[in-house]
């Protein structure tokens, strides 16, 4: 049986006429079922001929990921366990926040690996190992499931605004999944999520970002975690084997719309990175680049580190500030059930 979740709209189209005859307008109808009307059952697509849901019902399937447990956390973060049909596990997680006129949207982290072969030390995903990469269709179908969660579970209908790939995995090394899924979170018969609503967060493999700049399918976030080469080598050793300066080569040729920048995150391990020293450090990188800066503090895992205190994250603000550059503090969301940066891990207790 041929999952059509692992199709984008031009394969579906070609297997539609190859399988069952038919005519690119119905593999449009039948996408924009899947996609958009989170069909899980072909006897639903009401203006597809009965015979032709009798056909697509002998020859294909919707595998949409079994959910193994929901949490949710006091600030309405809710982290899902998915299962896909060979057992393997991934953790995708809803966070609200606030408009400027009150009203609450939605953002999904999502996944784009079982596990993480980068072995970063201060991420819980890096050190529970890796399994396998995602395919196209389950990178996408975690957008299905937190999409049906909110039109079941909220009466006022809130928007799934924003999609970040800051879950578990390092999805530029699973780049050709994980551009096929973009066309399918981009195509307006699909998901139908704008690029400027949609970023990769990647610690830095060079061949994946220029595949990702030629794309043209989303924004670009770098992990970079470190002011200079030798901390990247000390808390992101695998990361780290692209040197430093050929990264920041590699982001100046990153194709950039106007007024589009490249997202630095950086996060604050207590006497590791955090000094006003390093601050200026990291200054020279972020302007090296068309960058802007968000900074994380460390949320807690088992490893070895700690998280600064407010007065010390405030000296590294300013000290960036004397460069001129703004860094926003990204609020941590989740920490309660693990779900927020750099928690997931895809635990599960029987």
């Amino acid at each position: 049986m041929q999952d059509l979740l692992e199709f984008n709209q031009a394969e579906l189209a070609q297997w539609i006429h190859s399988e069952l005859g038919e005519k690119p307008f119905r593999a449009r109808q039948i996408f924009q079922w899947v996609w958009q009307k989170l069909a899980r059952d072909f006897a639903v697509m009401s203006n597809v001929s009965l015979s032709t849901r009798a056909r697509l019902a002998q020859k294909a399937a919707l595998a949409w990921p079994d959910i193994v447990t929901i949490q949710k956390s006091k600030d309405g973060t809710t982290k899902f366990l998915l299962a896909f049909h060979d057992g393997a596990r991934v953790e995708t997680v809803l966070i609200p926040s606030e408009d400027h006129e009150g009203r609450i949207r939605w953002t999904q982290c999502l996944s784009s690996q079982i596990g993480c072969p980068m072995a970063c030390t201060f991420c819980a995903t890096g050190q529970s190992g890796f399994t396998r990469n995602m395919t196209c269709g389950e990178i996408a179908s975690q957008v299905l499931i937190g999409r049906e969660y909110l039109q079941d579970t909220r009466p006022d209908h809130p928007i799934l605004r924003n999609l970040v790939f800051m879950g578990m995995g390092e999805p530029l090394m699973n780049c050709g999944e994980l551009v096929k899924a973009l066309t399918i979170l981009n195509d307006p018969h699909g998901l139908a999520f704008s690029p400027r609503r949609v970023t990769v967060s990647t610690c830095g493999i060079k061949e994946g970002i220029a595949k990702l700049g030629e794309s043209g399918q989303c924004y670009l976030a770098i992990s970079l975690h470190a002011p200079n080469q030798r901390i990247r080598e000390q808390i992101m050793p695998r990361a780290a084997k692209l040197p430093l300066e050929e990264l920041l080569a590699a982001l100046r040729r990153y194709p950039l719309k106007t007024r589009e920048h490249i997202t630095f995150e950086y996060l604050l391990l207590r006497d590791v990175n955090d000094s006003p020293e390093q601050a200026h450090e990291l200054a020279k990188v972020v302007r090296s680049v068309r960058g802007k800066l968000n900074l994380i503090v460390y949320n807690a895992t088992d490893g070895p580190y700690q998280a600064p205190s407010p007065e010390r994250v405030l000296a590294f603000e300013k000290a960036l500030w004397s460069h001129h550059l703004t860094a926003i503090v990204r609020q941590s969301k989740g920490q309660d059930i693990d779900a927020a940066c750099g928690q997931l891990k895809a635990r599960f207790e029987k």
